[in-house]
């Protein structure tokens, strides 16, 4: 499994305005400078994360972009499920679908560990994602 570039870039782009100052505003344009990502790609992820209530959105000449939480109230899984949708390893993982194959052993397997990916993307928040980026640094 791998997850979207455009999921990859709204991670980016919540890192970078993560590590402003509170209430601190940047230009979508700035943060596509600064992260290298494609700038029309980028309007389209913070139309999604606003809509998904991540970032406020300001237009005008003191507009910008900014967190509509805390960095350590937003979750990585949150992220990527507003670009990505829920995580689904293997569609027998969903609720409501029935496996024809009734011997099948893989469906624990595949179950477990979307809950292991779920758990852990959910468990990992943007605070904590720049308490390590700095001790790293």
């Amino acid at each position: 499994m791998q997850i979207t570039r455009q999921a990859d870039y709204a991670v980016r782009a919540i890192m970078y305005l993560a590590e402003l100052a509170p209430n601190e505003k940047a230009a979508t344009s700035q943060i596509a400078k600064e992260q290298d990502i494609p700038l029309s790609f980028l309007a389209k992820i913070i139309a999604q994360l606003s809509v998904a209530g991540l970032l406020q959105t300001m237009r005008g000449a003191r507009g910008g972009v900014t967190l509509a939480r805390t960095p350590k109230e937003i979750n990585l899984l949150e992220v990527v499920e507003a670009i990505d949708g829920p995580i689904l390893l293997n569609e027998c993982v969903n609720g409501g679908h029935e496996c024809s194959i009734k011997s099948c052993v893989m469906r624990k397997i595949w179950r477990d560990a979307q809950e292991d990916l779920v758990n852990r993307l959910e468990s990992t928040n943007f605070g904590d994602l720049i308490k390590q980026k700095v001790a790293v640094a």
